[in-house]
């Protein structure tokens, strides 16, 4: 069965109402959580950038919830550090953490004054840091000479069994990629034909685990409001590769999404007032396939959406 988590978003929230709005999340029915890991939000008016791996100790130790982060090791981290993080939060919280791992995004690796690879160098990169996580959650000893440069690294403190390794991909050919070396899969939310195919990809290359989806969504209580979230806090996260990879600053993106209408955003988030239409969608993705589905409003205040759907929606999808 499906199960209904709900994504934290630093870009846009600060750390501290995140926490409270996890903690009120679990006790209004959702069962899971996900978080993203970047070092700027996507606009000036995203307006945050907290630090994902100190709120993850905190979030985890504050309710009973499973949580995921999406993460890129390579330039911004070393594979070496993040695996010492997930080490940390598996032997500290067995069992309930799991880390998805992508190329990056140039808005925020470009802090480390390194130069921006192209695509598939970022992905041989990506490829190279799995194998060094994984050999240093097994206890291993690693040095490497490569894209990725280690030398005798040991992670010490680590739970007896690794937590998971998850492919992060939008597209077909990515995740059929990740298949070669992923736990499972986390996609966005699309059309319901390309959703297909990129579940489809990633199992029939042979992709084991769950298969999780991100929905971005906006709710109010009518729909001039939930478009008024939608367009104010997401218009500038419409675009797809390789522009969202290659811009570099919150106010790159405010430039060249100025003109962005709601039409536009509502390809990317499903927008509504009406509760009765996110059951629809919402039941609509957990039909495809979707092991664990993550429900990020895009809004900057949580408050009524956590309680609205935790009181309304996720019932009826149970």
């Amino acid at each position: 069965m499906t199960e209904y988590g709900i994504h934290a978003s630093h870009e846009q929230i600060p750390p501290g109402d995140l926490l409270r709005a996890v903690i009120a999340a679990e006790r209004a029915g959702f069962q899971a959580a996900m978080c993203s890991d970047h070092f700027s939000p996507w606009s000036a008016r995203q307006g945050q950038s907290g630090f994902a791996w100190s709120w993850l100790g905190a979030a985890l130790q504050a309710t009973n919830l499973s949580f995921g982060v999406v993460n890129a090791p390579g330039q911004r981290y070393h594979p070496a550090i993040i695996a010492q993080a997930i080490g940390t939060l598996g032997s500290m919280f067995p069992g309930r953490f799991w880390a998805a791992l992508g190329s990056g995004e140039f808005s925020n690796e470009h802090i480390t004054g390194e130069a921006w690879p192209r695509k598939e160098v970022r992905n041989a990169r990506l490829r190279e840091s799995v194998d060094v996580m994984r050999d240093l959650l097994r206890g291993e000893v690693v040095s490497r000479d490569g894209l990725v440069t280690v030398d005798r690294a040991r992670v010490w403190t680590r739970p007896e069994t690794p937590p998971p390794l998850i492919g992060a991909a939008v597209s077909v050919a990515t995740a059929r990629w990740c298949a070669e070396w992923a736990d499972g899969l986390v996609t966005v939310n699309a059309p319901e034909e390309r959703l297909r195919e990129v579940i489809a990809a990633y199992r029939d290359a042979g992709g084991r685990g769950p298969i999780n989806l991100q929905v971005h969504l906006s709710w109010a209580p009518t729909e001039a409001a939930a478009e008024s979230i939608a367009h104010e806090q997401w218009r500038s996260n419409i675009f797809p590769p390789p522009v969202c990879w290659d811009l570099a600053t919150a106010e790159e993106f405010d430039v060249v999404s100025e003109k962005v209408t709601i039409e536009q955003v509502r390809e990317v988030v499903n927008v509504s007032a009406d509760l009765e239409k996110h059951v629809e969608l919402l039941r609509g993705y957990a039909d495809l396939g979707f092991d664990r589905i993550y429900l990020h409003h895009v809004g900057q205040d949580l408050g009524p959406f956590i309680e609205t759907f935790g009181a309304k929606v996720l019932p009826r999808l149970r």
